[in-house]
């Protein structure tokens, strides 16, 4: 690992300086990409600015307003018992991510940022048409995820928080790698206020995307039958060595009407 000048400041702001005064910094949230790619020597930041003591961390639910802080814990997500009741969906996604030691340091902030394409959060928060808080304004999910290990995401940006309206149903259903048990297809189902939405992870090239014809079927009957008839293109699906875009094309039908049986 290269050397690298640590801070961790008690303060949104005193991060934002942080970053501001750095050569070539990067925010550090639960560090499970992040300190990896470092040792690897594929990263080399002149300073890393800690966001875990700035108050970034909890979950409330006012409502039907959930919120949750950047720096809140896979773990964390996965064990509120008010978010367990308000949004199940979400609070099982987080359960299946990683091992105990991932999910522990692991944030949530930190795993959107990123934007990994084979992800779970992205998913759950596009499903549940999220809205992502940070130091500067505000964005829709479904304008922050913009590809691959990319996002709407400005240079200094903090996330400070997620803020979704709890569904009348949600659920997440994934495929994981048996090693790294990322998603290799993983589809988040969610019946809002404003309709249903479905969000894949894992299997797009681009990264997380909504499926409109799942949508517009789940619209007019939520059902697993309902998606028997949806035609689930191959294009701009992954091929790789752990599946075809065909044999993912089949894993997003399959999981998709499993999220929906759990809803």
């Amino acid at each position: 690992m290269y050397e690298a000048t640590y801070h961790k400041p008690a303060s949104v702001d005193a991060a934002a300086a942080a970053m501001a005064g750095a050569e070539d910094g990067k925010f550090l949230a639960g560090g499970q990409t992040l300190l990896p790619t470092m040792k690897q020597h594929l990263a080399a930041p002149s300073d890393l600015v800690d966001l875990r003591g700035a108050g970034l961390s909890g979950i409330s639910v006012s409502g039907s307003t959930v919120t949750i802080g950047a720096t809140t814990t896979h773990a964390e997500v996965a064990g509120n018992a008010a978010l367990q009741a308000a949004c199940p969906g979400l609070a099982k996604l987080a359960g299946g991510i990683g091992d105990p030691a991932v999910r522990h340091m692991g944030t949530i902030g930190g795993s959107i940022a990123n934007n990994d394409p084979a992800a779970d959060y992205p998913a759950g928060l596009l499903g549940l048409g999220a809205t992502i808080v940070t130091n500067q304004r505000e964005i829709a999910a479904d304008d922050f995820f913009t590809g691959m290990f990319s996002t709407a995401l400005e240079d200094g940006e903090i996330i400070t928080a997620v803020r979704f309206e709890a569904p009348a149903a949600s659920a997440y259903a994934k495929f994981p790698n048996p090693a790294s048990r990322y998603a290799m297809t993983g589809v988040f189902v969610a019946r809002t206020a404003d309709g249903v939405r479905v969000a894949v992870t894992g299997a797009g090239s681009d990264g997380v995307f909504r499926h409109a014809g799942m949508e517009a079927a789940l619209a007019a009957d939520f059902s697993p039958a309902a998606l028997d008839a949806v035609a689930v293109s191959e294009d701009g699906l992954l091929s790789d060595i752990h599946g075809s875009a065909a044999y993912r094309a089949n894993l997003v039908r399959v999981m998709a009407k499993r999220a929906v049986a759990a809803a």
